[in-house]
């Protein structure tokens, strides 16, 4: 899984509106790859939507979404995915009668079947190899290769978000887009997880928007970050001083202040 070349997301001027309500408002964003961008914000300000809009589960009626200067206008999620861009979900959706290593395998077999027709019914040889390897690598990164014959529904919370991002990081995708994957994590499981994810992009050179509630992994992790807010991008700055803004307290922090 090791990078070459960094890939950026660069989204200008979304905007996303479902009838009469505006969801995302001429919202701009540009994340690096090789390091950890967040989105934060509070409940149904948007966020998730933005992010759909970037992955071609709905269509903007304006803007822009581009990976590594290629613009995804018109492409759907699949091709936005063979272009390097993948995504997790605020609810996880994992297969809980299969082991851990069989979830993980699923995203990369998804990815390589996906190119030719017939691809969900068999594998070639190269492929099952390369699946199998990269399933292996991805679930040591994330420190549960000892989980791998395990059944996925007998796992902790924790567990799981790591099987998660482990079939992330097992498919070839060069950025990744995080919907609040620490959510139900303690906060040892917290900081085991941001360790994985600041990890993976050192050693590969990928990139990952995050959308996050947890401050204090934000506050660790993202260099940094954007505010959304009723769908409109209100500030972005490099974290510790985002964090520090009087716009950002007003709208999100509520005043509290973060270690």
């Amino acid at each position: 899984m090791t990078g070459g070349m960094t890939v950026d997301l660069d989204v200008q001027n979304v905007t996303v509106r479902f009838g009469g309500i505006v969801a995302v408002n001429d919202a701009t964003l540009y994340a690096k790859g090789g390091q950890i961008t967040g989105l934060i914000g509070p409940n149904g300000a948007g966020k998730t939507t933005f992010f759909n809009a970037c992955t071609g589960r709905n269509h903007p009626q304006s803007g822009t979404v581009r990976l590594g200067g290629k613009d995804l206008h018109g492409h759907r999620s699949s091709h936005r995915a063979h272009r390097g861009l993948g995504r997790t979900f605020q609810r996880m959706e994992l297969f809980e009668s299969l082991t851990v290593v069989e979830n993980v395998r699923t995203g990369p077999a998804a990815y390589f079947s996906s190119f030719r027709p017939l691809g969900l019914m068999y594998s070639t040889r190269k492929e099952t190899k390369e699946i199998n390897a990269r399933a292996a690598e991805a679930m040591a990164h994330c420190g549960i290769e000892h989980l791998s014959n395990k059944v996925v529904g007998d796992l902790s919370t924790g567990q799981r978000r790591l099987v998660e991002l482990a079939r992330a990081i097992a498919t070839p995708f060069k950025f990744l887009l995080l919907d609040e994957p620490s959510s139900g994590l303690d906060v040892s499981e917290t900081h085991a997880f941001g360790k994985v994810l600041t990890d993976w992009v050192a050693e590969t050179g990928n990139g990952i928007l995050i959308v996050e509630h947890d401050m204090a992994l934000v506050a660790e992790i993202c260099e940094f970050i954007y505010v959304l807010d009723f769908g409109k991008i209100i500030y972005s700055g490099p974290t510790q001083e985002a964090l520090r803004s009087d716009i950002v307290r007003a709208a999100y922090l509520g005043e509290v202040s973060v270690a």
